[in-house]
Order: structure tokens, then C-alpha cells, then sequence
């Protein structure tokens, strides 16, 4: 486990002695979105005030930071249980200084396993227009109520003002609550936006079994054996595995010493050196799927897990969603074909790079299915992130 930082007595007074709005953002990647937003609002609202418990690219566009969330991170039950005393000492400050300086929107940035319980408590404190104070409380990236969780609907319509969605199917879970939900568009179809990956006829196969260690046990060594059998008829083909780093790197080098041959022409590559691009890519369902298909390349969506895991999980999600990537959930087909369980086996993962790479019209199909993603994940005018939080200050 990572080791967790100091946490000061007291978190820094606003610069200007009052705030106007504070973000919350607990990890790398809402960090990357409220950071987008942050430059957004300021653009338009030279003079508004505003602090942020996030990471270092919030602070960058011109937030007071208060607290680094994302310099930690506790992954697993044992992880969990053992910072515990830290996560609770964190959020009995971040209460007591949301408290002391009553800033007039809070925007909490994904993240609900604390974001909606800080809600909660600003209800009850009184401070939330929800619980008859003056501050709006809404939040940006919804939960994936589609997939997990749906009852947590009720509770958000009790402490929020308002939800931010990044699906444009996403408003219609809240119909039955008084929430005001609204579709402010996907960051990845943002203008400015630089993606992660590109197309590129000539580079490798990309193999992208996830960000996490568990995952990455469970599905690397099918794509370990898909592109060893796809290079038998393809031997100047190379493969590329992006990560994170840490763990999943460790993880991921072990597996490709333990198929030694097997695993000849797989190189691996942090994400943080830039974005690459790819011929073909076999992808975990997950954001990293979503990143596939907007850069119209070909491929498949991959999940294995443990039988007990699959079976709950499935149970958990009927009849909220019939697919898991989420490129085919939005165009309602299975446009990246999705080999799940049973079904993720070698010879029919490399039977669909060979397709990919084979066939011409794959990529022309790939192509047109990424523009027409686009188009569903851009917001429209007036309903921007910040269009849509600078609302809130108004009202």
C-alpha cells in the first residue's frame, strides 16, 4: 500500500478570504476533468474564487488547492480497512472547512464514494440549499447508475441541487426523482481534447488488459495467447501494452517472462510518454474501451473474471444494460464485438485481429462508428460543464 500524506490541523484559509466555489476531486482522473472545467470558468469569470481538494492539474488552471487527493490511494479490502483512520481524519476536515467558509457552489467531481456522503452532511449541517442553507451542491460525472447501485438515485435527489452527466442516456435514470440532471457533454469529446490514441495502419496491435492487478491476472494471458497465435500468419506484427505503472507493471512484466516465447514481439509502455497509435486493439471494457473506439480503431472489447464474480455481476446489472462496452451500450450495438467469460479464448481473439487487419472495410466501419460517437458525446450549446455549473452561481 502506498504510504498516505500529513494531513494538516487546518487546511489554508481562501486566498481572498471568501470563496465562491469549491471542487472536490479524488483521483487522477476527475483531477484531469475539474481541471478542464476550473480554466473554463475562470475564462469566463476572471474574478470568481475558487479552491479545490483535487491534485496538481486543478492547481494548474488556477484553483487554490487545498489538499493533493490524488497523491494516495488504498486498493483492496486489507488496504482499505488499514487507512481507514486517515480517509476519516481527511474528510472531518474537508467538512470542517467547507463549514467554516461557506462557499456558494460545491462541485463534486465523480469520486461518489466520499462526494455523496460530503453531500449528506452538508444537508445535514444546514449549509446545503437542501438542507436550507445557500450553497448548491451539485455533481459533475454521474455514478454509473445504469450498471450499479440504481436505488442511489434517491439519496442524490435528496442532498444534490443538480447532477452533471457525461452519457447523453444518463439524464433519463433520474426521471423518477426530482433531480434536475442534464447532459453537459464527454470530456474526451471536448474541444482541445488530446486523445490517447490514434489509428495508424503501420503500428502495432494494442493489447489493453486494464489498469488494475486483478484484471490484468485474469485477461493478459488470453491476450498473451491470441497475439502469439495471430503472429504465426502475421510475424512482422508487433504488440504494444500500455500502463500505469507500479503494481500492474510488475504484473504485467511477470506474465510476459512466464510465456517467454510465447510472448516474443509484446512490448510494454507507460501511458504517461504520450499518446500512441495502433492498427488493432483487444481492450478491457472500461474508459480505456471508450478511448478505442473514438480514435476509429478496430477491434474487440475483452472481460474475464472469476466465475463467482461474473455470475453476481451480471445478476447486479440486468435489465440496466445488455452490453459492457460502453461505445456499443451509446450506439446500441455491438459495434466493438465484446468476448466475454467462456467466449475470450485465443483463437477467437485472433481470428478478430485478423479481421481487423485483413479487411479493409473494418477500419472504414471503425471510422464511421468513432464520428458517430462523437457526435452523441458532444454537448450542445449552453449545456457545456462550465455553462452548466456557472447556473448555479446565477440562481
Amino acid at each position: 500500500m502506498s504510504s498516505f500524506p500529513v494531513i494538516p490541523g487546518v487546511f489554508s484559509p481562501p486566498r481572498a478570504g471568501v470563496i465562491d466555489v469549491l471542487v472536490i476531486a479524488g483521483e487522477h482522473s476527475g483531477d484531469q476533468h475539474a481541471a478542464k472545467v476550473v480554466a473554463d470558468l475562470l475564462e469566463a469569470n476572471p474574478g470568481l474564487r475558487i479552491a479545490a481538494f483535487g491534485g496538481p492539474r486543478i492547481r494548474e488552471a488556477g484553483a487554490q488547492l487545498l489538499f493533493d487527493m490524488t497523491g494516495f490511494s488504498a486498493v483492496g479490502i486489507v488496504e482499505v480497512l488499514a487507512a481507514y483512520p486517515f480517509y476519516r481524519r481527511l474528510f472531518g476536515r474537508m467538512l470542517a472547512w467547507t463549514l467554516r467558509w461557506k462557499p456558494r457552489l460545491v462541485v463534486l467531481v465523480d469520486y461518489p464514494g466520499l462526494n455523496l456522503r460530503l453531500a449528506n452532511e452538508l444537508r445535514l449541517a444546514g449549509l446545503s440549499r437542501q438542507g436550507g442553507g445557500e450553497t448548491a451542491v451539485i455533481q459533475y460525472v454521474s455514478p454509473q447508475l445504469w450498471a450499479w447501485k440504481p436505488k442511489r438515485r434517491f439519496t442524490m435527489a435528496r442532498d444534490l441541487d443538480g447532477v452533471g452527466t457525461i452519457f447523453p442516456f444518463e439524464p433519463a435514470c433520474y426521471a423518477d426523482t426530482k433531480l434536475p440532471a442534464q447532459f453537459v457533454g464527454h470530456p474526451f469529446a471536448e474541444a482541445g481534447h488530446v486523445p490517447g490514441l490514434t489509428y495508424d495502419a503501420a503500428g502495432p496491435v494494442l493489447l489493453l488488459p486494464g489498469s488494475r492487478p486483478k484484471p490484468v491476472r485474469k485477461i493478459f494471458p488470453t491476450l498473451i495467447e491470441a497475439f502469439a497465435k495471430f503472429r504465426q500468419k502475421n510475424p512482422k506484427h508487433r504488440a504494444l501494452v500500455l500502463h500505469t505503472g507500479g503494481e500492474v507493471h510488475a504484473e504485467l512484466y511477470r506474465l510476459l517472462a512466464e510465456y517467454g516465447e510465447e510472448a516474443r514481439g509484446i512490448d510494454l509502455r507507460p501511458v504517461s510518454e504520450g499518446p500512441v497509435a495502433g492498427c488493432a486493439a483487444l481492450v478491457s471494457s472500461g474508459t480505456m474501451s471508450l478511448t478505442v473506439a473514438l480514435a476509429g480503431i478496430p477491434g474487440a472489447v475483452v472481460y474475464r473474471a472469476h466465475p463467482l464474480t461474473w455470475f453476481v455481476g451480471r445478476r447486479l446489472i440486468a435489465g440496466h444494460v445488455d452490453r459492457l462496452g460502453i461505445a456499443n451500450i451509446l450506439l446500441k450495438r455491438d459495434a466493438w464485438p465484446e468476448y466475454l467469460q467462456s467466449a475470450c479464448d485465443p483463437d477467437s481473439l485472433a481470428r478478430r485481429l485478423q479481421n481487423c487487419v485483413g479487411a479493409p472495410d473494418a477500419r472504414d466501419r471503425a471510422r464511421t462508428d468513432a464520428a458517430e460517437l462523437l457526435r452523441e458525446l458532444s454537448a450542445k450549446s449552453g449545456a457545456t460543464p462550465a455553462e452548466w455549473m456557472t447556473s448555479f452561481l446565477k440562481s
